[in-house]
């Protein structure tokens, strides 16, 4: 199962029925975002806005500055089952590291807040994103590889995927990384997250194209 694809054209997006979630971010109405497949799992809004620059696909992105700004999408049937995966989007840090970790995105299960669980370092804006059981996955991704850092006020294109027991990372279309995974991660229905989730505070970035 493909869990987010990120494509500029809507009309494709709706049609592909590998595609379980999809936000442009272009607009929301009131605190709601649609989710843009046409199956209704839209996204609540908590002290984010969607703002009009710097966006990189259409004509708007999710700003999160708060540290307990975020989206949250209600669990459903797909969100709660699958396995293979990959997460795809744009990611622009409007500031660095806050000496803590911090959110970026989290699909929780019970007992678990990561499957995956998506963060910025405490001492960096490297991604650490993870999988349970056994807290797999990459520790501090970037364009460098492990141990490198994004640079801020920067578009980059994030494509993280997931076969069976196998992770890999892929930033601006270059594969930066594998890592073992669990092949069969913890699951069940919980929410989807991004920024704030209910144990981090959310990382300070804009995110489009999710």
């Amino acid at each position: 199962i493909t869990l987010v694809i990120s494509i500029s054209s809507v009309c494709w997006a709706i049609k592909d029925k590998a595609l379980i979630l999809y936000f442009s971010f272009d607009s929301a109405k009131g605190k709601t975002v649609e989710d843009l497949t046409g199956n209704k799992h839209d996204g609540t809004l908590s002290n984010v806005d969607i703002i009009k620059d710097p966006v990189k696909i259409g004509n708007g992105a999710l700003q999160v500055e708060d540290a307990n700004g975020g989206m949250t999408v209600e669990t459903f049937k797909e969100l709660e089952e699958y396995q293979d995966n990959t997460f795809v989007f744009w990611l622009y840090f409007t500031a660095g590291s806050n000496g803590s970790w911090s959110q970026i995105v989290a699909k929780l299960a019970p007992g678990s807040d990561r499957s995956p669980g998506v963060w910025i370092n405490p001492g960096g804006t490297g991604i650490h994103y993870r999988y349970n059981p056994g807290n797999m996955g990459f520790g501090q991704i970037g364009p460098g590889g492990e141990g490198s850092n994004f640079d801020l006020k920067k578009w980059y294109h994030i494509a993280c995927v997931k076969k069976s027991a196998t992770q890999d990372m892929y930033i601006n279309g270059e594969k930066k990384g594998t890592t073992g995974v669990p092949a069969k991660h913890s699951q069940g229905p919980e929410k989807l997250y991004v920024g704030k989730s209910p144990s981090y505070r959310a990382a300070t970035f804009i995110i489009d194209d999710l």
